[in-house]
């Protein structure tokens, strides 16, 4: 799968990753520190967890609505006003933020997020091949990786403006820049067929008899058990991805003892790791080969956790081995993983089957925030413990779907 495929998206599909580094790299130049920026301005590793916390539970309501938003509203309307509500305000909050109260109004605007990134995803795949699906998820990490070497940016702005007003001129820049994407992704697509068709249907529909709905969609899950293993590995995965990234930072500056203007460039050092894997490794991964790839690469993660949580202070060796092997495990997970729970979902309830997966999602990570928190709070490696028990517990249960996906 070579880069210059790219050349053969079309329609929605290219409209929406055409813009997409416009989030990414900014996104990866504060996501490094924004949990060192609370900490900076006085909020405590147990804060940290709860406006984690509380950011999750405002998603479980904005996932639990985001299908209904969806159909109603249409793909694209939805996208936009909900993009602009979840982080152009967001951003602009974090830019501002004094104390632990400015974060927790952030996090509740931000946790609003879950609306458009429904409509994406519907947006993204609906018009798109399922045989091209797994192409067009591997585009996006494509995308997400090269966003993460732009992540030294942001260490040098901490290099020469010191950590609070750099993340600061950080936020600020993502807003412009993320803002600029939405609006030129919104005019570089189109409504999907099916977004009309459910637009049509919701006219006539009280938001009672809507949300009614997700009770029949509900059943038709609860009555698939290969759909609900899949599920189960995707939700573990978010678990351990929520834990890592809000803890990693923290954990080197303040347990290794790093510089926090080097720990950028470990995102940096990473996305090379996947640049050359997605280069070399993948066009040669057959699809019979899918499913024993992601076992492999849940195997992969849960030893990068073992030399992280083995790592003594300040070495840089383990550190990079550790950023290496993740690396190499994420690539060998995430793109079929995504492809999986896509190609399991249904067009017809795709808005309202994706809402559903994303509250429960969010219900078993919401207590993600204070759990690392409080792990922390005891040992700074336990968080990263949990981390690697939950792709050791995907293990077995990727084993079992892709036995029950073909029979």
């Amino acid at each position: 799968m070579g880069f210059t495929q790219a050349k053969k998206l079309t329609g929605n599909a290219r409209g929406c990753l055409i813009y997409e580094p416009l989030f990414l790299i900014p996104y990866s130049m504060f996501s490094t520190y924004s949990s060192i920026y609370m900490y900076q301005l006085g909020v405590t590793e147990t804060g940290i967890g709860l406006i984690t916390s509380i950011g999750l539970m405002v998603q479980v309501l904005s996932s639990f609505l985001s299908g209904y938003l969806t159909d109603r509203m249409g793909r694209k309307r939805a996208l936009l006003y909900f993009d602009i509500l979840s982080w152009t305000v967001a951003t602009l909050l974090w830019a501002v933020s004094q104390n632990f109260w400015f974060f927790v109004v952030a996090a509740i605007v931000n946790g609003f997020q879950k609306v458009p990134n429904t409509a994406f995803y519907c947006l993204l795949v609906e018009d798109t091949e399922p045989k091209e699906r797994a192409y067009v998820f591997t585009l996006l990490q494509l995308i997400a990786v090269v966003g993460g070497l732009f992540a030294p940016l942001g260490g040098l702005l901490v290099y020469y403006f010191s950590l609070v007003p750099a993340v600061r001129i950080m936020f600020v820049l993502a807003c412009i820049l993320m803002t600029i994407q939405f609006y030129g992704r919104h005019f570089a697509t189109r409504e999907t067929d099916i977004g009309y068709r459910k637009m049509e249907e919701s006219k006539s529909m009280s938001v009672a008899e809507g949300m009614k709905d997700y009770i029949s969609v509900m059943k038709d899950m609860l009555g698939n058990p290969a759909l609900l293993m899949i599920f189960g590995v995707y939700i573990l995965f978010h678990f351990q991805t929520t834990v890592k990234t809000t803890y990693v930072s923290i954990f080197m500056v303040e347990y290794l003892q790093l510089d926090s203007g080097l720990i950028s460039v470990f995102p940096a050092f990473s996305s090379i790791i996947m640049l050359v894997f997605m280069k070399w490794l993948m066009p040669r991964i057959q699809e019979h080969q899918i499913q024993r790839t992601m076992i492999w690469g849940f195997i992969i993660s849960v030893i990068s956790n073992v030399v992280l949580i083995l790592a003594p202070e300040g070495d840089l060796l383990l550190l990079s081995l550790s950023t290496v092997i993740a690396a190499v495990g994420t690539m060998m997970t995430y793109p079929y993983l995504e492809t999986a729970v896509a190609n399991a979902i249904d067009d017809e309830n795709r808005a309202k089957v994706f809402a559903l997966l994303s509250v429960l999602i969010l219900l078993f990570i919401s207590p993600s925030g204070v759990i690392g928190g409080w792990t922390y709070g005891i040992d700074p490696r336990l968080p990263f413990l949990l981390v690697g028990g939950a792709c050791a517990v995907s293990i077995p249960l990727m084993a079992a779907y892709g036995r029950r996906s073909v029979q």
